[in-house]
């Protein structure tokens, strides 16, 4: 397994990251045993890097990481590097959504997640959405204090634009940005890349295989109906869906013609958009993670790499990757 750092002067982890959000039912059940057997299949792997969030089932995902590494007693120690996540929250009479990233909410958050994680400190926690009324020098304050306190090693903001990663750099050391980066979603190609990579960020690449448009089997109509957050998403629609299926087909054809499974050509080639970039597919199954670390295995050759962007050349996607309501909170940038 490659391993790449985590910001400037921050740990080397293994190059494929695990995306807890799965182990959240956010894509469908996960019982607490699949959750297990994906991580112990990351252990076997060389796979360090785990990153969750306070909200993927209200805690859900941080209390089955909990308890895993409980199993593990003594062996638990340093086997992975979590980041976490917290500013997204709920009106508790309409359960409208809305953010806050005040000290003291990011603070309670972070220290609930620490209990549910059964650890003392994080090695990550970011912004999970900015509050687009107070400044990002403000919320890099925030931050910066959690890290003051010894609650977590390092800090990151998650969707924001490059302009608000420079100014929040002014005001402390920024480890990561999370961001959507895929065959799928090269929007972060418009400076987010390059801000990060001329700041020594870790760009952390979520939904790296499309939401299953680049694997060897993309989600059906049918089975989109049973995914909340799938069901109302533009690329998920028909006959949005059906089209991109169609689309990436080419893709599928070359995996094949190479040997490798989709989901692995897709990791690979998120990698070689450069060595500050951190992929963090996420997964329900062992089987599935074992297919994706592949793509972390051997760099792509020049040629590969020409071939993939004649098959998916950028802006191949039919529909937005968000609707209008999953657009709030996201910074869009140009």
């Amino acid at each position: 397994m490659q391993k790449r750092r985590i910001g400037k002067g921050g740990p080397e982890v293994s190059a494929l990251g695990i995306g807890a959000m799965s182990f959240s039912d956010f894509y469908g059940a996960c019982a607490p045993e699949q959750a297990f057997e994906v991580l112990e299949k990351a252990v076997e792997l060389g796979i360090d890097h785990i990153d969750t969030a306070d909200i993927y089932g209200n805690g859900i995902s941080e209390t089955l990481i909990g308890a895993f590494l409980a199993k593990q007693g003594k062996q638990a120690d340093g086997l992975f590097h979590i980041a976490t996540k917290a500013g997204i929250a709920r009106d508790p009479d309409t359960n409208a959504r809305y953010y806050n990233n005040s000290l003291a909410y990011l603070e309670e958050r972070l220290d609930q997640s620490l209990k549910r994680l059964g650890v003392e400190q994080v090695d990550l926690f970011y912004i999970h959405r900015r509050d687009g009324d107070m400044p990002i020098e403000e919320a890099a304050g925030a931050l910066a204090r959690l890290v003051e306190k010894g609650k977590t090693r390092a800090i990151g903001f998650s969707e924001i634009a490059p302009s608000a990663l420079e100014r929040a750099l002014k005001i402390t050391p920024v480890a990561a940005v999370q961001s959507e980066y895929s065959l799928s979603t090269r929007s972060p190609e418009l400076g987010l890349v390059q801000r990060c990579a001329e700041h020594d960020v870790t760009l952390v690449a979520f939904s790296p295989v499309g939401r299953s448009l680049l694997t060897d089997k993309p989600h059906t109509l049918s089975r989109v109906q049973t995914m909340p957050f799938m069901v109302n998403n533009p690329r998920f629609m028909s006959p949005n869906l059906e089209a991109n299926i169609d689309r990436t087909a080419p893709f599928r054809a070359l995996a094949a013609e190479l040997g490798v499974p989709a989901a692995s050509l897709a990791i690979g080639w998120v990698l070689a958009r450069g060595d500050h970039i951190l992929p963090i597919p996420g997964t329900r199954s062992a089987d599935r993670l074992e297919e994706l670390a592949k793509g972390a295995l051997t760099p792509l050759s020049a040629a590969v790499l020409d071939d993939i962007e004649r098959c998916l050349p950028v802006g191949w996607a039919h529909g937005d990757r968000y609707n209008p309501d999953q657009w709030n909170g996201p910074e869009r940038y140009c």
